[in-house]
Order: structure tokens, then C-alpha cells, then sequence
């Protein structure tokens, strides 16, 4: 099985990179293996589709959140190119249609060459993205959990139902691009005659321009407000996961694509369990006469209890586990249900009553309750595997 490449690696930035330094990476990846620039060469080609798969991912934070967390496997059949290697399911057009504006403008190069040189889309306006906190108990992460918000934001405007105009007119073809949505200019370059089509200064790309505006929002089509939001959490999320909702964040300009709303998960602390990873720690405190003697005990599970049993001469340190009883892996990702983890500990008493004390007495010194030397060197090895 061929070895998993680093999107990071690819476009040579570090894991920390922001936004904008990955696009300026991405745009010199782009730029140095252009097929116009490359021509007939398969390699270069092939590192332009790995370059253009690793920007789709690390441009999107929803992506890159996944990707970080699981790997290429948490992207892939979820807006990736479908992984390296060829970048199947993507062609050069696609690459351009999506990725065209990174130069500056659609075309550039000359038209690529003949790859996706075509007549570009006009512009669509996207809301912002929204970042909300929720804070969730153990038992909300064991079974997943829908969050209603009121979330304040850009909705779209009532009056003209968000395309900006005033009384029911329509936008008009603008004069400039004549509703193309871009301009096209021709200069020489060391590549030749390159020609470059920009955003139509008049337009702004939209192609069409508004002469009657909505009093309510001014022709922008989007206005102040307020929504109640259902957000749904997967089972098994963690502290400083992410949940993207698309579609939900900040409504757009003129009708445009609304933005998503990222939820920020936080953990509440549990009385008794300690999550590590899928696995809960639970702390089992017995008797020095449950330890000594066996005896069967409850567990607390996320659902409910579990019996227990404790077998005769239980040492402190000793770990049981209950499979199955822990928290399940977030989308199907990772090792499952995880289990829970139960330490022994033992309870000496501080204070004695006197026939208490006189029965220890007599115990005191018994050979039987002596530790054998190979007891003394079990819990040696323990405890000096908690320093290596």
C-alpha cells in the first residue's frame, strides 16, 4: 500500500500555516507546474492536481479540521479529489473552474493551453462563516446530541427577498462586461501574449448591475436578524473538535451562497469517569476486607451500572476492563466503542475502633499477610513502569 502524502508537505507550508499563506503557496505550486508551462510533462501535471487536491482540503476549514484530526481517509469521498495518485474523479477543467482565480483572473496563461479555458461563471457572493462554543456532558458526547441556538446574523432581506431590488424590479445587464461578469485584457509576457480576465470594475463580476435599490438593505439583499439554529452532534466528538453546518452561517449578498456555522466543542468535567481518547477511567475504591475476601460491586456506566465481580486477593493497581462500555469513535472513524477502564484502589482507615484494632493486632503478625517476594516484585515492576 503506498504511503499516505502530506498535504502540508505538498504545498510546503507548516501545519500552523493561515489561510493566506497557503494560498500563496498553493498559487507558486500552481504557477511552477502549469501545463502551459510544463508541456508533455506527466510528473509536473501530476504534482499540479496534488497541489490543487492539497488546496482544496487546507482552504476549507471544515476539511482541514477533518484531515488533521483523521487523515487524507477523513476528506476523501467528502469533497476531496478523491485522494492521490492520479487525482481521480478530477480532470484539468475542474481544476480550473474552481481554482482559476488563484492567478488573478479565469484564464491566464493563454487559456491554459486548451485545459478549461471556457467562459467563466458570474459571480456569486458567499456569506461569512459563524464560530459558536457548546459545551457538552459525557453523556451528550456517548449518544450524540441536536443543540437549538439563537444566532444572530445576516439574513436575507424580507423586502426584496435578497436580490436588492426596489418594488419587485429586476437587475439590469450591465453595460460594461455586457453580463459577462469580467473584462478581458491582452499583454505580451515571457510566455507570449497572455490574456487575463479580471472582475468587471462596473459589476463586480455579478454581470448585472441594480438601478432601483431596496430601501430595507440598500441593494446589498441581506439585513440584520436573528435565527433559531438546529445543530446536530455526532456521537463521540472531543474537546477542540470542530462541527461544520453548512448553509447556516451569514446569508449572502444578492441571493448568494449563505456561509456555515462552525460549533467549537467543549467537555464537561464528569464526577467520576476521566475520558482518555474512546476509553473512560473509572477509579474502583474497595475495602481492605473486599480486597482481601472478593466481593461483587457496581459500575457506573454511561447508561446505567454494571455488576462487578471483585476476585480474593485483589492487589491495588489492578485493572479490569468493561469492553464495549466506553464512548464510540465520531463518524465510524478510529478504533470503535471504546471501553471503560476500571483502576483498583484500596481504602485503609485512619482511625480504629478498638475491637477493630485488636483484630488487627492479632493479624499483625501473621506470616499469610506478609507480600511474597514475587508480590514485592510485581508491584516493583509496576511502579517503576510509571517513570519509564
Amino acid at each position: 500500500m503506498a504511503s499516505e502524502i502530506d498535504y502540508y508537505e505538498v504545498l510546503g507550508v507548516a501545519r500552523t500555516a493561515n489561510a493566506d499563506e497557503i494560498k500563496r503557496a498553493y498559487k507558486k505550486m500552481a504557477i511552477k507546474y502549469h501545463p502551459d508551462r510544463n508541456p508533455g510533462d506527466k510528473e509536473a501535471e501530476e504534482k499540479f492536481k496534488q497541489a490543487a487536491e492539497a488546496y482544496d482540503v487546507l482552504r476549507d476549514p471544515d476539511k482541514r479540521a477533518r484531515y488533521d484530526q483523521f487523515g487524507a481517509a477523513g476528506v476523501n469521498g467528502a469533497g476531496g479529489f478523491g485522494g492521490f495518485g492520479g487525482g481521480q474523479g478530477m480532470n484539468m477543467e475542474d481544476i480550473f473552474s474552481m481554482f482559476g482565480d488563484i492567478f488573478g483572473g479565469h484564464a491566464g496563461f493563454g487559456g491554459f493551453g486548451g485545459f478549461g479555458g471556457g467562459r467563466p461563471q458570474q459571480r456569486q457572493y458567499k456569506g461569512s462563516d459563524l464560530r459558536l462554543k457548546v459545551k457538552l456532558s459525557l453523556e451528550e458526547i456517548a449518544k450524540g446530541v441536536t443543540k437549538k441556538f439563537k444566532v444572530r446574523k445576516d439574513v436575507s432581506c424580507p423586502e426584496c427577498h435578497g436580490t436588492g431590488c426596489e418594488n419587485g424590479s429586476r437587475p439590469e445587464t450591465c453595460s460594461t462586461c455586457h453580463g459577462s461578469g469580467y473584462v478581458m485584457r491582452t499583454q505580451r509576457s515571457v510566455f507570449g501574449m497572455v490574456q487575463t480576465q479580471s472582475p468587471c470594475p462596473t459589476c463586480h463580476g455579478e454581470g448585472t448591475v441594480i438601478k432601483n435599490k431596496c430601501k430595507k438593505c440598500h441593494g446589498e439583499g441581506v439585513v440584520s436578524g436573528e435565527e433559531i439554529v438546529e445543530i446536530n452532534i455526532p456521537a463521540g466528538v472531543a474537546e477542540g473538535m470542530v462541527v461544520n453546518v453548512p448553509g447556516k452561517g451569514n446569508a449572502a449578498k444578492h441571493n448568494g451562497v449563505a456561509g456555515d456555522i462552525q460549533v467549537l466543542i467543549e467537555e464537561e468535567a464528569h464526577p467520576e469517569f476521566v475520558r482518555d481518547e474512546n476509553d473512560l477511567i473509572y477509579n474502583l475504591l474497595l475495602t481492605v476486607s473486599q480486597a482481601t475476601l472478593g466481593d461483587t460491586v457496581e459500575i457506573p456506566t454511561i447508561d446505567g451500572k454494571a455488576r462487578v465481580k471483585i476476585e480474593p486477593g485483589t492487589q491495588p493497581g489492578k485493572v479490569l476492563r468493561l469492553r464495549g462500555k466506553g464512548l464510540p469513535a465520531v463518524q465510524g472513524y478510529g478504533k470503535g466503542i471504546g471501553d471503560i477502564v476500571v483502576n483498583i484502589s484500596v481504602y485503609i482507615p485512619e482511625t480504629l475502633s478498638r475491637d477493630e484494632r485488636n483484630a488487627f493486632e492479632k493479624m499483625k503478625d501473621s506470616d499469610n499477610l506478609r507480600p511474597s517476594s514475587s508480590i514485592k516484585e510485581t508491584i516493583f515492576r509496576k511502579f517503576r513502569s510509571y517513570f519509564e
